[in-house]
């Protein structure tokens, strides 16, 4: 069962980690917001280790607004929008509006 719905505010974890995971290292810290559940499927951090994957995890489609993840060094439109699927694990929910934080 997904923890998060469409429109929810979400955080990335910023826990630091050295081993295999596909959670991009620039959205970590940063607020977004859940478009869409994409599904649940094998957990990859467990199956890079030879693991079984399971349990399955929720995989999301978050949105991050572009001057949040790149600051003032962006130089693009300020409603251009990245979307990035997360898994569950990396998601907590975020407290503050998306786009007052960087």
């Amino acid at each position: 069962m997904a923890r998060f719905l469409p429109g929810d505010r979400v955080r990335v974890r910023s826990t630091p980690i050295d081993t295999h995971h596909r959670t991009p290292g620039y959205v970590k810290g940063k607020a977004g917001m859940v478009q869409a559940l994409a599904g649940s499927f094998y957990d990859p951090e467990l199956r890079a280790y030879d693991g079984s994957g399971l349990p399955k995890r929720v995989l999301y489609r978050v949105e991050f607004q572009m001057g949040d993840l790149w600051g003032e060094g962006y130089g693009g439109p300020t409603a251009d929008r990245l979307l990035v699927d997360i898994f569950e694990q990396w998601l907590e929910r975020a407290t503050d509006p998306v786009g007052s934080v960087g």
